[in-house]
């Protein structure tokens, strides 16, 4: 069935409504990755003072506590904390994530468990044979990143006091561009010799080397709780920011393909109504002719 003027015109007012929404959740998601971007950089810096203060307490001599370090019993126990995505127009973002998730830890020897950020990722995480575990509300906003981590950090120590983990990994997927993400992995715990050794190796970005006074195990204890504060909310950041990033290109393609559209259908419309002219021309021009004759 061949489209009216009418059928066109409605076509073309559709078109124009769903060219608005995509116009709106692209600024939305632009203004989104604005904020967990300015996140991202500020934690940068603060996670190398964090990682500072570690390094000047391993270089006077400072050990931390067996509450974060490796149970040599327990040395096989893997617990992956994965962030995904909970909202829709994102393309294969959590399904990506699922396939590197799975192709690391397949590498390393010991029980599996996925704690899942997010509900999507989770039930995507029950086609494989990876042990589901704790599932965690994945935050819709900067604020909301801060209780999150708070939860999952609890949650570590409950199960680590168990004996139920010893090595925990974060996976998110790492913004590379403005539309472009990689699934990253990040060990976690434990905090054993070769990460102490790491952090002692940090080259002091002053002549004047620091001097932790009084209570160093205190001091200690402070930076590595920050330490791990930090890690968990960066990599949520960064989730956030890609899945964003990920939404605005896609909002992009919608927009262009729609832009597409709306330009094949007002060449309908015009060439329709054209046509509808010139026949209505037609018409009068003929009768005007027969009533000559006449």
């Amino acid at each position: 069935m061949s489209d009216t003027t009418e059928s066109l015109h409605r076509k073309i007012s559709s078109a124009g409504d769903l060219h608005s929404v995509v116009r709106t959740m692209k600024a939305i998601a632009a203004s989104s990755i604005g904020q967990y971007e300015n996140a991202v950089r500020s934690l940068d810096e603060y996670y190398l003072t964090v990682q500072l203060g570690l390094s000047a307490c391993f270089r006077q001599g400072a050990q931390s506590t067996v509450t974060w370090e490796a149970n040599q019993e327990q040395i096989g126990a893997v617990n992956a904390i994965v962030f995904g995505s909970d909202q829709g127009l994102v393309g294969q973002f959590n399904a990506e994530m699922v396939e590197f998730v799975v192709n690391t830890l397949e590498k390393l020897p010991g029980k599996k468990t996925v704690w899942a950020v997010g509900e999507r990722i989770q039930s995507r995480f029950a086609d494989t044979n990876l042990h589901l575990g704790k599932r965690f509300i994945l935050p819709n906003s900067i604020a909301a990143i801060t209780s999150l981590v708070g939860e999952i950090l609890i949650e570590i120590e409950k199960y680590r006091e168990r004996g139920e983990m010893s090595q925990v990994y974060l996976f998110h997927n790492h913004p590379e561009s403005r539309s472009v993400y990689k699934p990253v992995s990040q060990r976690l715990l434990p905090l054993d010799d070769a990460w102490r050794h790491d952090l002692a190796s940090i080259r002091w970005p002053t002549v004047n080397l620091p001097e932790v006074m009084n209570n160093g195990k205190n001091t200690l204890l402070a930076f590595i709780r920050e330490y791990l504060f930090v890690s968990i909310f960066r990599a949520c950041a960064e989730s956030l920011s890609s899945e964003n990033a990920s939404r605005l290109d896609a909002m992009r393609r919608a927009e262009k393909n729609i832009d597409e559209l709306l330009d094949d259908l007002n060449r309908s419309f015009h060439r329709l109504r054209q046509n509808s002219i010139d026949e209505e021309l037609f018409d009068v021009i003929s009768g005007f002719e027969a009533l000559n004759e006449s």
